[in-house]
């Protein structure tokens, strides 16, 4: 079976990095959410919720 050496890598690093913090989901949670914060290049943005209105079937006569 053919192996994509790039998805090869990914997972690579991947692992690294869980092994890196013994597999704790949430401190490795933690340690991105951080990571995000100091990021200032690419600033979080929040856009607001948009609701879509669903069309209501017209009744028949």
């Amino acid at each position: 079976m053919w192996k994509d050496p790039i998805i090869e890598e990914l997972h690579q690093i991947r692992q690294e990095y869980a092994k890196e913090f013994n597999y704790d989901l949430k401190a490795m949670f933690e340690d991105l959410k951080a990571k995000e914060r100091q990021n200032t290049t690419n600033p979080i943005v929040s856009l607001p919720m948009q609701t879509r209105k669903v069309p209501v079937a017209e009744e028949k006569s």
